[in-house]
């Protein structure tokens, strides 16, 4: 399917659904209208190895950004705090910026930001499929496996968000087989109320039926069975239980499902940001993969050093004694001053040794592959996709600045320990020039 193609499929689907009328929506119209089958096909029509974690290096997806001229209605979600209003300088949601050169004009959305030659800065929406397609086409291009396409469990009541995140899940779908990449559901339970786990399986049931997702050439699988993963099992302070978490991970078993659980760091000694129930490990040994985050939990190469020993090491002894996979989560940077406050660049990138460092110790703690967090997320600075230097002046004193670098650096950084996991070769302690 050509980008133009794309982007009529999705006008198509947002007309069909205007139809219905907004006073008339529901949940049961919107998985009507968009949980479709795929009829998208891989490009070298080449089958596309789903088979396992092994030397996989996944990215997370958020697929969360839209525009006005999207035709959600959710404004400039993800981009600026208040939604209603365009990103400014007092409105911004992200700590970097995206580079958009590669999109078609009609993909690119000027904001409330200028640049130092005083030209509207322009974003784009996830909503656009030719904008999935295209990052999807730096995974193939840069040799990145694929991507756990998140979808959380709060919106799935609201109309507006289901229709949304269905159609980027749908875009991803198919761009996933065009351009040879895998891709998973991950269900992000934050927001999650106690005693809502039915709300969740409803949707896997929904996704599983009528969009036939797991269908898909591209769905991940792990022994044959599609991988599904639910992040947010066993994290301390939430609404929903441990007995919420049992119920899911039971309905995606009984569905002949692959499990794998987004635990917190803390996960095997019950402290730090997981919740003290023993229970959660009686839950985690009957799941296939466990994957611990790690982002904000480290702050420079040395300290990544100490967590690989301490953490990263007994936890996959742990895994290992009990037939469980495990996937560690690596990240580039953090900094969400715009979204939370505090200060700008909170964890530097260091012009990408602090990544290169949390990839050479998995591979030394044995990793056979990572997660990497994540590959669009703008709000919290961990995005490895194409970003850009800000603008001189005010807003470099909000945004991150590259360091020089070409927007490609982590996209590039990413596939060569891509090759390195796939190849099981040791890595330098020095990234690539």
């Amino acid at each position: 399917m050509t980008q133009a193609a794309g982007r009529m499929a999705v006008l198509a689907v947002i007309v069909m659904i205007a139809a219905c009328g907004r006073a008339a929506d529901s949940l049961e119209s919107i998985r009507a209208a968009t949980m479709l089958p795929s009829e998208a096909t891989a490009n070298a029509g080449q089958p596309i190895d789903v088979e396992g974690l092994a030397g996989r290096v996944l990215c997370g997806y958020q697929g969360w950004f839209n525009t006005p001229a999207d035709g959600a209605g959710l404004g400039w979600r993800h981009w600026s705090k208040d939604a209603r209003r365009p990103p400014a300088p007092d409105n911004l949601h992200v700590d970097l910026l995206p580079d958009v050169s590669e999109l078609a004009p009609e993909d690119r959305h000027a904001s409330g930001l200028r640049g130092a030659d005083g030209r509207p800065i322009e974003l784009f929406s996830s909503l656009s499929a030719a904008t999935v397609d295209c990052h999807f086409r730096w995974m193939e291009e840069y040799g990145i496996d694929g991507a756990f396409v998140q979808r959380f469990a709060a919106p799935l009541t609201s109309p507006p968000h289901l229709r949304n995140c269905t159609l980027v899940l749908g875009h991803c779908r198919d761009a996933a087989v065009r351009r040879g990449r895998v891709f998973a559901v991950m269900y992000d339970i934050t927001g999650l109320r106690a005693g809502k786990a039915a709300t969740l399986i409803e949707d896997w049931r929904a996704l599983r039926e009528r969009m036939r997702i797991t269908e898909s050439p591209a769905y991940l699988r792990l022994g044959g069975r599609p991988l599904v993963a639910v992040w947010g099992i066993g994290f301390s302070g939430r609404d929903y239980t441990l007995a919420d978490c049992r119920e899911i991970v039971a309905a995606l078993e009984a569905d002949g499902c692959a499990v794998m659980a987004g635990v917190p760091t803390g996960w095997r000694t019950l402290d730090r940001d997981a919740a003290a129930d023993a229970g959660l490990h009686e839950l985690l040994a009957r799941c296939d993969v466990v994957s611990p985050w790690t982002v904000g939990r480290y702050n420079v190469p040395a300290d990544v050093i100490r967590h690989a020993e301490r953490d990263w090491k007994p936890d996959m002894e742990w895994c290992r004694g009990r037939g469980v996979d495990y996937l560690p989560v690596v990240f580039p940077g953090f900094s969400w001053r715009n979204l939370h406050g505090g200060p700008l660049d909170q964890i530097p990138r260091r012009r990408g040794e602090f990544l290169w460092r949390q990839f050479a110790e998995a591979g030394r703690m044995g990793a056979a592959g990572v997660y990497v967090a994540m590959f669009d997320e703008c709000d919290e600075g961990t995005a490895i996709f194409k970003c850009v230097e800000p603008p001189a002046g005010d807003l470099s004193k909000q945004l991150i600045g590259y360091e020089g670098l070409p927007s490609d650096h982590y996209l590039r950084l990413t596939g060569e320990a891509r090759k390195l996991f796939h190849a099981g070769r040791p890595f330098p302690d020095v990234p690539p020039p």
